[in-house]
């Protein structure tokens, strides 16, 4: 599932081609993913500019003036950039193309998670939109720091993982990301969240800082069918410490490392490392 640093690097990827371009027209060949699409998404967008591409969280937010058109990836959704010229014909789960002067931006999500949705600029800020408002911070913005963890944790008994992934604290930590920035903290990822003291809440922000920047540098993690806007797979997951590596020997102090499901996830964490 595409988490906060493959929606980056898509957000990355397209931005440059779209930014200050003009939507020729919306080809919409599926009338519903996750939700439906706006039935007037089409005639809204056509013509229109596209100011700015943003992102929250895992939704990518399109801004043109009338408002913003939104895009969630879910499972296995991904946004390619494709030249008019030899453009191959839509395949059975492409379900968008956005068409501009020179280029198209195509929509591909064969298990239908994903969603395209849409804000008027009169409903208020992005910021308000349902599935917007109740997000936690971003984790590179100057609010996320170790005592924002420390504050929102105390008194809660669900293990330190599990609140990582809520999204209510902090927002992106997939399951990829949050089981290796728990390890570059060294907290086991079975700990109850309201027992961090304020020093290892700053580690673990440090941590999950440096874990998303590493895996954007690196283009995301693929393990099915994430792509870039240029087609690229990811590669993090060759740098992964613990995630997906139960009985390898870990990177650091050759310990096999360990798997167990939280919350029907899988967790790989090194029980020598991880305390």
């Amino acid at each position: 599932m595409p988490e906060l640093p493959e929606v980056e690097v898509t957000r990355r990827g397209i931005e440059p081609y779209v930014r200050g371009r003009r939507v020729e027209r919306v080809d919409v060949r599926t009338p519903a993913l996750r939700w439906p699409i706006p039935a007037q998404l089409a005639v809204t967008l056509a013509r229109q500019q596209i100011r700015a591409v943003g992102r929250r969280g895992k939704y990518l937010l399109f801004e043109i003036d009338a408002g913003w058109f939104i895009v969630h990836l879910g499972m296995t959704g991904t946004l390619r950039v494709l030249p008019n010229a030899g453009i191959p014909a839509p395949a059975r789960h492409d379900h968008i193309d956005w068409v501009f002067d020179e280029f198209v931006l195509r929509y591909r999500d064969p298990r239908r998670f994903g969603a395209v949705l849409w804000h008027p600029r009169t409903a208020g800020s992005i910021d308000t939109h349902p599935l917007l408002a109740g997000l936690g911070v971003e984790p590179f913005s100057p609010e996320f720091t170790g005592a924002l963890i420390h504050q929102r944790t105390r008194g809660r008994k669900v293990s330190i993982k599990q609140a990582l992934l809520a999204g209510d604290i902090v927002v992106g930590v997939g399951n990829i990301y949050a089981s290796e920035s728990l390890f570059r903290a060294g907290i086991r990822p079975t700990t109850a969240a309201g027992r961090l003291s304020s020093a290892r809440c700053e580690r673990l922000a440090q941590a999950v800082c440096a874990t998303l920047a590493a895996a954007i540098e690196r283009g995301g993690s693929t393990l099915r069918d994430f792509v870039g806007s240029d087609g690229e797979s990811g590669y993090f997951q060759l740098d992964c410490h613990v995630y997906d590596r139960a009985g390898l020997p870990c990177r650091v102090c050759r310990t096999p490392i360990r798997h167990l499901v939280q919350g029907q996830r899988s967790t790989y964490f090194c029980a020598h490392c991880q305390r």
